[in-house]
């Protein structure tokens, strides 16, 4: 048969979860951000142009992989660029793990660098209006 939960008991146990859930949640996060790992720079190359550099901040030696995609729209197209691999950075140092150079007038581009260490995913974006 079917059991009915009264709503006292309902909010009870919601009262219980939800502050476990937020205390693993935040714990997480402050992992995940602290200290930023990954960065997408972005740099005028000249004539409408922009360079894209796939960035890891190393404040101690990492390995990992990444993936880069950069979307670019307008500006005489689209297209759609998707970089990735292994990488390893030496402490104190930040790597580029891959740049991407792209223009056109009134272009614009959406790219967003995944960084994985130890089974752990940080994610940087970058978003640009016309170039």
């Amino acid at each position: 048969m079917f059991r009915f939960v009264t709503f006292p008991r309902l909010m009870a146990a919601a009262l219980v979860v939800v502050p476990v859930g937020a205390v693993a949640t935040m714990t997480t996060a402050k992992t995940l951000e602290s200290p930023q790992i990954c960065e997408i720079g972005a740099t005028p190359a000249g004539s409408g142009m922009v360079k894209l550099d796939a960035l890891v901040h190393a404040d101690k030696s990492l390995s990992g992989s990444y993936t880069f995609r950069v979307e670019k729209t307008g500006g005489g197209g689209s297209s759609t660029i998707n970089q990735g691999g292994d990488f390893d950075a030496r402490a104190g140092q930040t790597a580029t793990l891959s740049s991407v150079s792209m223009g056109g007038k009134g272009a614009r581009y959406n790219a967003t660098l995944d960084v994985t260490v130890g089974g752990k995913t940080v994610t940087c974006t970058k978003q640009s209006g016309a170039t």
